[in-house]
């Protein structure tokens, strides 16, 4: 199946577009406190920002049911956000705090939300990929009608472990979305130096795995191919492959200072297609909101990030003994310890 662009306008709502907005803009307003905190000595360890990815998770959890699952790698705060877990919860967890969602015992890599099916935030390059399958594989075993969206980077698509996931979902058709958040780098090597084909999601051709290529900077678009490769995975025809083209803004982590590009690459990819922008100027040019409404909007988001720091700020380091917590399972029955 080939990369699909519309030619029509889609078909969307005052309302919809307004939600996206808000929320690729908490995402955004989000990651740069989470920068600024970093900088502060705050967030220790290291601390990769989602700055100009947002459309992507926005517009995939808008094509998700209530019941999917979502794994992603440690470029992780925005697929939190957009999912609905609370933000003074993660940014609790960035500082290494009690309030956080792994106690403060996670920090920015390695975060989880069972009551929001977020499994993470995972530090190991393409690790997270066979979890997903596995994930979906449960699903499917139960019979429940859930997806999984595994998320990975252009980098960690030449792991190996990646394509032995492939075989096994093909295999087993198991309801997984492979999402490739293709921002073009890596750590910090473009893809043209280090992918010997130009579409990634064509690998999955070896698998008979459908897919296709995706403006990652339009959520519109996002949004629609999502609910092709949901609609699929439902149907019971498998694993569906989304390479979703995307640029991030910042460099790979808070420590690198991205020399691999130019400085008038990232500021035309910021004037010309940032995610945000092109849906406020729907907002605007339909006359769906004033310029009033939308700063208005951007209030109170700074509002809930501005609050965010402040919890964590206030809420106490974990206890000493909560190092030997959440380590073994407390409810084992007899039987099956014997």
């Amino acid at each position: 199946m080939a990369a699909r662009k519309s030619a029509k306008k889609p078909n969307v709502s005052a309302e919809e577009l307004t939600k996206h907005y808000r929320e690729m803009l908490l995402i955004r307003r989000f990651e740069e406190k989470s920068g600024q905190l970093y900088g502060m000595g705050l967030i220790g360890g290291f601390c990769h920002l989602y700055i100009g990815q947002e459309a992507v998770v926005v517009g995939l959890e808008a094509a998700a049911e209530e019941g999917d699952k979502r794994v992603t790698s440690y470029r992780d705060h925005g697929h939190m956000l957009a999912c609905g877990m609370d933000p003074d919860g993660v940014m609790a967890e960035l500082t290494g705090r009690e309030g956080g969602y792994s106690k403060g015992k996670g920090g920015s890599m390695h975060m989880f939300s069972k009551e929001k099916h977020f499994y993470g935030g995972h530090g190991i390059v393409g690790a997270q990929v066979p979890l997903g399958a596995g994930l979906a594989f449960a699903d499917k075993y139960k019979g429940n009608g859930r997806v999984t969206f595994t998320y990975f980077g252009d980098g960690a698509a030449n792991q190996g472990q990646v394509y032995e996931t492939f075989n096994m979902a093909a295999l087993w058709k198991l309801p997984v979305v492979f999402v490739i958040e293709n921002n073009q780098y890596a750590m910090g090597t473009s893809q043209q130096r280090s992918t010997s084909s130009a579409e990634i999601w064509e690998r999955g051709k070896a698998f008979g795995i459908p897919g296709e290529a995706v403006d990652g900077m339009n959520v519109l678009s996002v949004k629609e191919a999502g609910e092709r490769a949901v609609s699929h995975c439902r149907n019971g025809d498998g694993p569906y492959i989304l390479e979703v083209k995307t640029y991030r803004y910042r460099g790979h982590s808070m420590s690198d200072p991205a020399k691999y590009r130019t400085r008038e690459e990232v500021q035309k990819m910021r004037e010309e297609r940032d995610p945000i922008e092109q849906v406020r100027e729907m907002l605007l040019t339909g006359k769906h909101a004033t310029e009033d409404d939308l700063k208005a909007i951007d209030k109170e988001i700074k509002e809930i990030v501005s609050k965010s720091a402040e919890f964590a700020k206030e809420s106490p380091e974990p206890a000493l003994e909560e190092l030997w917590t959440d380590i073994y399972a407390d409810d084992v029955p007899q039987e099956a310890s014997a």
